[in-house]
């Protein structure tokens, strides 16, 4: 699979000679595995070149060729491979025919250089006298850039093994040398379990046979007093200084020195940069080490610890590592601790924690050495991201009785506060913090100081803001006894979360003690933690204006002092500001790129689930919005969080609304219900509420929908939560809409829209133009349906009720598309009028003669709504909207009788049927948001699927057709 680089075929064929021409001599110059004899056979092939004889030699192999070839006289292409094999017959022959190249003739020859018999000279000494006829050129092959690497693997391996991450690995280890490349991804795709595309499996594949033998070979070529020189090389793994490689032999200074003079003649060793001696592929060093006997092994490796401790900086993890296999725990030990402080003090948090996770796994770790190294594993754990394996680890190690109660306590204590912030266990991490509180009460005031106030933080389900509250006062008394000020720091900032969640009055001034001016990276730490606190409770708040300036400075304490989880953190809250601020171009990419870069770590990705989630169900992705909402099945939306709890509850009514699964609409609606109204955080109802009111109504339960409302109110009282405000009004005005039903009920139909109109108004000037566009087509919708019930007697209160509890498209007709007469909220499900709606009619709707003003605005506001939700790409709310509008637009005067031809093209109503259906929304679910019958769909989409020559609903998606 190796093809070679074209720019060198290109120069080789371009330098080539025409029939009549002087004769070239190229000389192509390669190490081991660069691709020499591959560009000979490419070149042997290659269309557009002139027509001599190709005449191959195979130095060393074959003797050449018979000696009557020598003297060709006619135009030939002599192809000489591997010159660095010939003897010295074969290349005085070679030489020959070199010098008595004929016009139009042409040789390329080729070696490896670190072969050569006479180094620099590939065809011998003394050096050729070439005739001055003879164009003699020279070229050297270059190992694969790391795209090209890229490129092999793209090839070699699926998509899901072809990461950036092994592409990466296999460049850095085979030196880009193509051979190894090729071998080693042959390797590597023969593995079992199936690649996944680690630099780990990259590492686990081996040592390619090929290169295993070449450097073998040429290590077994030293006599055994130099051969330490190379053992020491592979012990190292990686280029090094010659007092370095010397100083781990052992050999010596004389001895060393021609030990390694030996050693890069006979390509044992090579340069790789200047003073830098190694091997020329890194990979190499592997079959070279597992070669050297085990006591020689664990020498070396003594000595290489000892050479590494000399260099500025240290590299700890490196010492460490060699102190290991060198059978030296006490030295290791040490050189682990120091590297995890090193690691942790420069913000490499993960490194860290992958070091002290691997030396805690130990079966023989001293109780001593485990007292000491699982604290700096928990402290790395809580401020970077934690692996799987870091919480099993450290749950493991706080059953150790023999522990001392302070270090036991201040586990258990980041323990508690992985399972809360990173995992996602709140009940289990609730427990788990009480406990380590009272551990810590008397042995270790700061801590416990610590403990308590994570349990000030109100965003896990189960427990109600007051005992939150009444954990702050303990936090605060606890704080202020140890005096430790990044301990108050810290106790402010989880304060400060506490009252921006409830939208507390003096939460704004809490945030303006926070300490970023502190010259102590942990008070600072701290700081940046509470202002990403404030970010994130001001978008569930509705301060977008604010959440910026709070996230840039939060962000940029917490890059400074090293806190990676809460950089994480507040590009979760980014997301979600997007989401409602309309910020939709590029999010669906963008949460899941935050996805993909957590994969590991599936809560901490939460807020870009529930977003890419949440855009689905506005574009009609209902196949794939459940996934996301529901975390790919990772978490219930129960064990989320309160407010994204709430938010992601809220879309699964409304798409079981849309799916008219009324019962679980409103059996989902209690529950989610019930978890905010434990909490008792009230503004972080608001996206749960309305979704919950319309499915309670639509369920017939219209006494609990008026309580949450109720309840709602009440819990917001004065406090300052413009999102919640508007979402109150919201609530009120679907309440409103659907008891217009049961009372008088025009005037029931204007107030409900009146407080759609006052909810689309607090929502414009948060901003949140998707809320917005939704409450002004509520607006819209029921000052239509007042206007109908103005023109024409409406049905009796009966048959009114019937229709609420029943909706749904309406009885199939024959070939009209008719509708259900009730206004029903924008949950997507029927909404239709008496008149029976064309598929031809104009995109804007032009109202009957004497139609009111009111009216008249109302159509104006729903054609703006459409257009909102197109410009969003909230495809499904666009097709919904546009439905309505066209229930009012009459029949065009003048037109023949029947329906418009599309015989070619596809009508408005199939391009809208079509564009639903790639979606991924059913014929019901069409039926529903178009107010079409299923049948009419079931039509419009195989028209669609006839004109465009689709082969299945989705693939409408990629046989565009021409429209009308």
């Amino acid at each position: 699979m190796i093809t070679t680089c074209g720019s060198a075929l290109r120069s080789l064929a371009r330098a080539l000679p025409g029939r009549h021409a002087d004769p070239v001599l190229m000389f192509v110059e390669g190490a081991a595995g660069e691709g020499k004899s591959h560009l000979l056979q490419e070149l042997a092939v290659l269309p557009g070149l002139p027509e001599p004889a190709r005449l191959w030699w195979r130095c060393g192999a074959e003797g050449g060729p018979p000696e009557e070839g020598e003297h060709r006289r006619e135009p030939a292409l002599w192809l000489v491979d591997d010159a660095h094999r010939a003897d010295e017959d074969e290349l005085r022959r070679l030489r020959r025919v070199l010098e008595g190249l004929e016009r139009g003739s042409a040789a390329v020859v080729t070696y490896r250089p670190e072969e050569l018999a006479v180094p620099g000279l590939p065809l011998g000494g003394p050096p050729m006298t070439y005739p001055d006829r003879l164009a003699v050129l020279w070229s050297r092959l270059a190992p694969w850039d790391e795209e090209r690497v890229r490129r092999a693997a793209a090839e070699a391996l699926d998509e899901s093994g072809c990461t950036a991450e092994a592409v990466a690995r296999i460049h850095e280890r085979t030196g880009g040398v193509p051979r190894v490349v090729v071998d080693l991804l042959a390797m590597v795709r023969g593995q079992w379990p199936a690649f996944t595309g680690t630099a780990a499996e990259v590492d686990a594949a081996g040592v390619p046979t090929r290169l295993a033998e070449l450097v073998l070979s040429r290590t077994h070529a030293l006599s055994p007093e130099h051969r330490p020189v190379v053992w020491a090389a592979a012990v190292l793994d990686g280029p090094v200084a010659r007092e370095e490689l010397i100083a781990v032999s052992g050999l010596g200074a004389a001895t060393g020195n021609s030990a390694l003079l030996r050693a890069l003649e006979c390509a044992a060793l090579a340069e790789p940069a200047e003073g830098r001696y190694g091997f020329a592929v890194p990979l190499a060093a592997s079959a070279v080490r597992a070669t050297v006997p085990g006591p020689v092994r664990q020498d070396l490796h003594r000595r290489t610890a000892n050479v590494l401790t000399r260099r500025h900086p240290v590299a700890w993890a490196d010492v460490a590592e060699h102190h290991r296999a060198a059978g030296d725990g006490h030295r290791w030990l040490r050189a682990v601790e120091k590297a995890a402080g090193a690691a942790e003090a420069s913000g490499r948090h993960q490194q860290a924690i992958t070091l002290l996770e691997r030396t805690l796994a130990s079966p023989d770790l001293p109780p001593q050495a485990r007292a000491r190294l699982a604290p700096l594993l928990a402290r790395n754990a809580v401020t970077g991201l934690r692996s799987d394996q870091t919480v099993e680890v450290l749950a493991q190690i706080v059953r150790d009785a023999a522990l001392p109660p302070a270090v036991r306590g201040e586990l258990r204590l980041d323990l508690g506060l992985m399972l809360c912030n990173q995992v996602g266990r709140f009940p289990e991490g609730w427990r788990v913090l009480e406990t380590a509180a009272a551990e810590l009460r008397e042995v270790h005031s700061a801590l416990a100081a610590r403990a308590m106030a994570a349990l000030v933080l109100p965003y896990q389900p189960g427990v109600s803001l007051d005992v939150h509250q009444g954990w702050l006062i303990k936090a605060m008394a606890a704080a202020d006894d140890s005096g430790d000020e990044a301990m108050r720091t810290a106790v402010l900032a989880n304060q400060v979360g506490l009252a921006m969640s409830w939208a507390d009055p003096e939460a704004w001034e809490l945030v303006e003690k926070l300490p970023v001016q502190s010259t102590d990276p942990a008070c600072v730490r701290q700081a940046a933690r509470g202002l990403c606190n404030a970010a994130d409770s001001a978008v569930w708040l509705g301060f977008y204006g604010r959440v910026d300036d709070l996230l840039a400075q939060g962000r940029e304490l917490s890059a400074r002092t090293g806190a990676p989880y809460t950089e994480h953190s507040a590009l979760g809250t980014l997301l979600l500001q997007a989401w409602w601020t309309g910020q939709w171009l590029g999010l669906a990419k963008r949460c899941e790129d935050f996805i993909a870069a957590t994969a590991d770590m599936p809560f901490i990705a939460s807020d870009a689930y529930v977003v890419r989630g949440l855009l689905a169900v506005a574009q009609g992705d209902w196949g794939e919005a459940k996934s996301w909402l529901f975390q790919r099945g990772t978490f219930e939306t129960e064990r989320l969080p309160v407010p994204l709890g709430a938010a992601a509850a809220g879309a699964v009514i409304r798409l079981a609304l849309a799916r008219q699964e009324v019962t679980a609409a409103a059996e989902q609606a209690r529950s989610a219900w019930q978890v905010v109204a434990e909490k008792g955080v009230w503004p972080w109802a608001a996206e749960l509420a309305p979704w919950a009111v319309e499915a309670l109504v639509r369920a017939g339960d219209s006494g609990t929908a008026r309580t949450m409302v109720r309840s709602f109110a009440q819990g917001l009282g004065r406090c300052d939560a413009p999102a919640a405000r508007a979402a109150l009004v919201w609530s009120r005005a679907v309440l409103a809409e659907a008891e217009a039903s049961t009372g008088e009920r025009r005037g029931g139909l204007l107030e409900a829209a009146t407080l759609y109109g006052k909810a689309a108004a607090a929502y414009a000037e948060l901003p949140r133009p998707y809320s917005q566009a939704l409450t002004m087509e509520g607006a819209a919708r029921c000052v239509l349906a007042a206007d109908t019930e103005g023109a024409s007697p409406g049905p009796a209160p009966e048959a009114a009720d019937s229709e609420r509890a029943s909706p749904g498209p309406a009885p199939e007709a024959e070939t009209t598309d008719t509708a259900v007469p009730s206004p029903t909220p924008v949950s997507g499900a029927a909404v239709v009028s008496p008149t029976p709606v064309s598929d031809d009619a104009a995109a804007t709707p032009t109202p009957v003669g004497g139609a009111s003003a009111a009216t008249t605005a109302a159509l104006a506001d729903l054609e703006s709504c459409a257009q909102r939700f197109t410009d969003l790409g909230a495809v499904w709310d666009a097709a919904r909207a546009r439905a309505l509008l066209r229930t009012r637009q009459p029949a065009r005067k003048g037109r023949p009788p029947g329906r418009p031809s599309h015989a070619d093209q596809l009508s408005p109503r199939e391009e809208e049927v079509a564009q639903l259906a790639v979606s991924g929304l059913t014929n019901r679910e069409i039926a529903a948001t178009l107010h079409l019958s299923p049948r009419t769909v079931e039509q419009h989409i195989a028209g669609a699927m006839r004109k465009t020559g689709a082969l299945s609903r989705r693939d409408l998606a990629h046989r565009p057709g021409p429209t009308s």
